[in-house]
């Protein structure tokens, strides 16, 4: 059996965090559960314990300079490296009725955590990625980030607004890219996933498929070998198959 490897995935606690969890401990990962809530952390760190898995729960506030800091010392102590990070946080508003009329102060928060948060956390757990000998960074985005469907009058998302909510995972989106280039030299490839409609607790439960479903995308570049790709941006076809999609 091959060492095992240590994964980070942040939002943790329910949805498709829980599921990359999941999937990540099912292939030899000692997965953190990063939670804002560290009791509800605990019971699902507790759940996939009783299946089986490495698990554990780690307070971590994405907009909290403080709780990094401590999530990664703590890391720092008990597994010395970390051979992924799966940045899964993020928040999104109920739909505005137009851009004209939508909260700036939400806009503000979703930038916070959905760009400036993934941002905090990844620069402070690069030391321990760099410990790897073959880390992966994976960036939850959305298909409403791409700006070339967003201007396709034939495509799916031509209709949707939440226009702050895709512009922060637009943003992140270039940031994959910069840190991909970046860091390419150093082995650690670094790339963003479209988890597709999911229902989540975020999307109000309703319409589209499973956390297990949207989870894949993330699994399967944390999991990538060394020829695998960088500077990506994907989604899961129905065949499980990993499909580049339009930035």
């Amino acid at each position: 059996m091959e060492p095992q490897k240590i994964a980070l995935v942040t939002g943790a606690n329910k949805g498709i965090g829980l599921a990359i969890a999941r999937q990540l401990g099912g292939q030899n990962h000692r997965v953190w559960l990063g939670c804002r809530d560290l009791p509800r952390g605990e019971t699902a760190a507790q759940s996939l314990r009783e299946a089986g898995f490495d698990a554990r729960a780690l307070q971590l506030e994405v907009t909290d300079q403080t709780s990094i800091t401590q999530a990664a010392a703590r890391i720092a102590s008990e597994s010395g490296r970390l051979d992924v990070l799966v940045n899964n946080a993020g928040i999104m508003f109920a739909p505005p009725p137009s851009i004209a009329e939508e909260s700036l102060d939400e806009m503000r928060q979703m930038f916070e955590t959905n760009v400036f948060g993934v941002m905090l956390v990844t620069q402070a757990f690069l030391p321990l990625l760099r410990k790897s000998d073959a880390a992966r960074i994976v960036m939850m985005s959305s298909g409403l980030a791409s700006l070339e469907e967003a201007l396709d009058l034939r495509g799916e998302t031509w209709g949707v607004g939440f226009a702050g909510y895709c512009a922060s995972k637009t943003a992140l989106n270039m940031l994959t890219v910069k840190l991909a280039k970046e860091l390419a030299a150093e082995g650690i490839k670094v790339n963003a996933v479209d988890p597709g409609l999911t229902a989540t607790d975020m999307t109000g439960n309703g319409p589209g498929h499973a956390p297990e479903v949207g989870a894949r995308p993330a699994v399967a570049l944390a999991t990538t070998h060394a020829y695998g790709p960088t500077a990506g941006f994907y989604a899961c076809a129905p065949s499980g198959e990993l499909v580049l999609k339009r930035w």
